[in-house]
């Protein structure tokens, strides 16, 4: 065999030697993902559900970053490159400033006319009425410039069931993002909920049963708000649902929007996505 199909070949060798680790270092790193993302909350190499794993998924920062805020995917998240959900994100779906960026700023703006509370109220009514929820009511009503908020808790035990989002275009009512979808063990979509609309998923948890108490989520709130610099302050009742609280965020003591804490973990939660206060109705 002459000189030049030797060092052919051994160039053909290389590059089948090189594609073969390639193929098997990705092979691995997929099941180390899944094999350490669920094994707990936090900290994985997915980070599934944790708040900064190596991808970080549902978490707060890791590099793909779904539903967190800031990953190089930013699925639900703020500043992500693809921003699903988010704010300026490179696709901008729901976000603010994205490249492909449905909306102005937020879930949605466009300069439209905040809607009314009876609006809300007739439109939650809809959204009930068609998933054939029973059992559930509303219970607090807020107005954003970007959309509107409302929040349904069980009639029987007065819990927070699910957080939706009313768009002030199309009148659509929708599930709330974030941890209305990621937190909610009986009503989210990981747990049976389908979006809110096929029935609540099944879980024998009881918000009063949650480690994290009401006076501790509040505490949480305010350390992390402080934290940021936000200029935002916690409000002082935690609204419990299956899985966490969300608490109203006051600025200069008036209403501005809310955050979550997690009845497990502790992890804080900012609504980012909402715009500036209108008004508010809780019945």
């Amino acid at each position: 065999m002459s000189t030049t199909w030797k060092a052919i070949g051994i160039a053909l060798g290389v590059v089948v030697l090189a594609s073969l680790l390639l193929a098997g270092g990705y092979v691995w790193g997929r099941a180390s993902q899944f094999t350490s993302g669920w094994a707990g909350w936090p900290g994985g190499m997915m980070g599934s559900f944790g708040p900064g794993g190596g991808t970080g998924t549902y978490g707060p920062g890791g590099m793909m970053g779904g539903y967190g805020p800031s990953g190089m995917m930013g699925g639900y998240g703020r500043g992500g490159m693809m921003g699903g959900y988010g704010s300026g994100g490179m696709m901008g779906g729901y976000g603010s400033g994205g490249m492909m960026g449905s909306g102005a700023s937020g879930w949605r703006s466009a300069d439209l006319e905040p809607l009314s509370i009876e609006q809300v109220e007739q439109a939650v009514a809809v959204y009930l009425e068609q998933s054939r929820y029973t059992d559930l009511e509303l219970a607090e009503v807020m107005i954003f410039d970007n959309h509107a908020y409302a929040e349904l808790i069980e009639t029987e035990t007065g819990y927070g069931a699910m957080e939706l989002l009313v768009d002030p275009l199309t009148g659509l009512v929708t599930p709330e993002h974030g941890p209305n979808m990621m937190w909610n063990l009986k009503y989210g979509p990981m747990t049976g909920g389908m979006m809110g609309m096929m029935g609540p998923g099944w879980t024998d948890v009881d918000p009063a049963d949650m480690p994290i108490v009401p006076a501790e989520a509040i505490d949480l709130a305010r350390a992390y708000l402080e934290q940021t610099n936000s200029g935002l302050e916690a409000g002082s009742e935690a609204e419990p649902f299956y899985g966490y609280y969300t608490i109203h965020t006051l600025r200069d003591g008036e209403p501005a929007g809310m955050l979550s804490v997690h009845g497990f973990t502790g992890d804080v939660f900012l609504h980012s996505w909402h715009g500036a206060f209108v008004e508010m109705d809780e019945h």
